[in-house]
């Protein structure tokens, strides 16, 4: 399991406040970029629930002018980001707060991004594309699970091709990440499961990834830990604030793993799902996570060992095949106890659908460090046992 530590890893994050009531700091901090008036990017389910209300509290406390843009899709679109940065210079703003769940936080990035170069965001799909620094950015995630408020991706939906793409740069990790375990209080069951879910997939994809080593093997298992022992019982105890930081905690933990170590195949599959049929990125990660497992465990058996341990599992005296099944069976008997039952044919997805997925599960950036190397043909195989 051990790999050689000569070999160069980087390590990025934002600064980091952790805690209860973090989210009161944004003002300040905005204060200290010199920021004269904010574009606050949220939802009108974020705004409805009034966490974007505390942003504005916290602002005008500074003396700070701000504009709020909530035109954002459970999965940000192109023309929501063009209209973001629009809105963003028409205002004549000099900074960017955004609070919410990963789709508000990945659009706020996105807005960042053409802001500071003025094309369109289409031109930045793939890895280090990014010329120029991005406004000051202090992301407040409302959910515990797709950790952009401290990773270096952004994932933007293009309608038009019926798919996502993927941006990864330094260049997007935010200057500031408020992580307030009291604002996932207003999250429903369903998209806690489906945020817990994203954050445990990230943890497992970044411990096995060809990209992994010290600086992130800690970060990862500490996340499976946190989210495997404390999920299914927040999802149960909705108003348990201690539950929530625990797992609050563990998907920042996975979030520092993934955006350094990247991530694999569930991801990469997940993504060109995501894209196609509009559906929430945790539900497809979750319809495919013991598959890929299944594809990967032979190309990184120690590790996935380890996971499994991680995850509670008693693996003494057990083959490394055993070991596989009991893994597997664990995460689809996990994956239930929180709510995801279905299988992708249950989602809508045919056979007929899945050279087209699989041919861009393949231009996505987190199939490159798959432990396993792959070609559409592997692609097509796992969609097709997801069914």
């Amino acid at each position: 399991m051990s790999r050689s530590i000569t070999e160069l890893r980087k390590f990025v994050s934002p600064e980091i406040v952790f805690g209860v009531g973090s989210r009161h700091r944004a003002g300040h901090f905005v204060s200290t970029f010199g920021a004269t008036k904010v574009l606050i990017v949220s939802d009108l389910g974020v705004q409805e629930a009034g966490w974007v209300a505390d942003i504005e509290v916290s602002l005008q406390e500074q003396g700070i002018e701000y504009h709020v843009f909530t035109e954002v899709s459970p999965n940000p679109r192109v023309e929501e980001v063009m209209q973001g940065a629009h809105t963003y210079q028409l205002h004549g703003c000099t900074a960017i707060v955004a609070i919410g769940g990963g789709s508000p936080m990945d659009c706020a990035k996105a807005i960042g991004i053409v802001v500071a170069h003025g094309r369109s965001i289409l031109d930045f799909e793939g890895v280090d594309t990014i010329r120029l620094p991005s406004p000051p950015l202090v992301l407040i995630p409302t959910t515990a699970g797709t950790s952009a408020d401290v990773s270096q991706f952004v994932i933007i939906s293009n309608p038009q091709e019926r798919m996502k793409f993927s941006i990864v740069s330094k260049a997007v990790v935010p200057d500031v990440a408020l992580i307030d375990p009291e604002t996932t209080v207003t999250m429903d069951s369903f998209l806690a499961a489906c945020t817990g879910i994203d954050a445990l997939v990230h943890a497992i994809e970044a411990f096995v990834s060809v990209g992994s080593g010290p600086l992130t093997d800690t970060h990862a298992l500490e996340a499976m830990r946190l989210i495997s022992g404390n999920l299914v019982d927040m999802i149960k105890n909705p108003q348990d604030i201690a539950l929530r930081e625990q797992i609050m905690l563990g998907s920042m933990q996975a979030g520092l793993a993934f955006s350094n170590a990247i991530l694999g195949a569930v991801h990469a599959m997940s993504h060109s799902l995501g894209g196609y049929l509009d559906l929430p990125h945790g539900q497809c990660n979750a319809a495919l996570i013991e598959h890929v497992v299944a594809f990967n465990y032979n190309s990184a058996p120690e590790r996935f060992k380890v996971i499994a341990q991680t995850l509670g599992i008693d693996c003494r005296g057990l083959t490394s095949a055993q070991v596989q099944v009991r893994l597997v069976n664990h995460l689809i008997d996990f994956k239930c106890a929180v709510g995801f039952h279905s299988s992708l044919g249950e989602y809508g997805v045919s056979s007929s659908d899945i050279p087209f997925l699989s041919r861009h599960a393949m231009t996505d950036p987190c199939i490159l460090t798959n432990p396993r190397s792959s070609n559409q043909r592997d692609m097509e195989v796992v969609y097709a046992e997801a069914l």
